[in-house]
């Protein structure tokens, strides 16, 4: 007996679910185990995944804890305290307290008036290329600071000079460093240059600012800015 067009249509849609069911079967036979391994293994992954997410959160807060009770031991005198607690965060796998943890062991040195062995941990800090790029420039600015006096002045020059340009982060700092060594170099008009320009840079701290402004006006550049120019009128 001859099939109608809607039983033959049926019977192919059922000879075709049994073909998939066969070949879904004949999939999960050879490949079964290997699939359940894998979700096996995905999910152990996952759930290493999360807790390592957890213990870098609990370690984060429990290292900022330990950073704000060495700013308070700090703060109160009790050195031997902070270099305990600074020794342990300066170990840390988080570079951002490992960093901070090194910089404060520096601010111990130099509250001790220990200037040389201040200038070595920034320089070791600038030197650690596993930091980002802002916390070695700060080091090398500290660095600096701390040896200042005891450097050549063409050599603040050649440190400093890629940092004392408008669009550092630290212009204001490094720009000043360098435009004293231009004056000890006798090099007046590149010092009342860069002075100039920290003045009239908005991003640069206020107190430097200040400073700039009066030190260009001794070397002969007018570097008041036009509201401060207009108050003075005004007054």
């Amino acid at each position: 007996m001859a099939l109608t067009p809607q039983n033959n249509e049926v019977f192919m849609r059922e000879v075709d679910e049994e073909l998939r069911r066969d070949q879904l079967m004949g999939f999960w036979t050879r490949y079964g185990r290997i699939v359940i391994v894998l979700i096996v293994v995905a999910l152990a992954a996952f759930g290493g995944w999360l807790y390592w997410q957890h213990r870098q959160n609990m370690q984060a807060g429990e290292q900022g804890v330990a950073y704000a009770k060495a700013l308070e031991d700090l703060g109160a005198g009790r050195d031997a305290a902070v270099k305990t607690q600074l020794a342990e965060l300066a170990k840390s796998d988080g570079e951002g307290y490992r960093a901070m943890a090194r910089f404060l062991e520096g601010d111990v040195l130099l509250k001790g008036d220990n200037l040389k062995g201040a200038a070595a941990k920034f320089a070791e800090i600038a030197a650690d290329k596993s930091l980002p790029q802002p916390y070695r420039d700060l080091a090398l600015v500290r660095q600096t600071a701390a040896e200042y006096d005891t450097l050549p002045p063409a050599q603040v020059v050649d440190r400093l000079k890629g940092l004392a340009v408008k669009d550092s982060a630290w212009f204001g700092s490094a720009g000043e460093m360098v435009a004293v060594a231009y004056i000890r170099m006798n090099k007046r008009a590149e010092a009342g240059q860069l002075f100039g320009e920290i003045a009239g840079t908005e991003t640069v701290p206020e107190t430097i600012r200040q400073r700039a402004v009066q030190m260009a006006g001794l070397l002969g550049v007018d570097a008041v800015t036009e509201p401060a120019k207009e108050k003075k009128k005004a007054e």
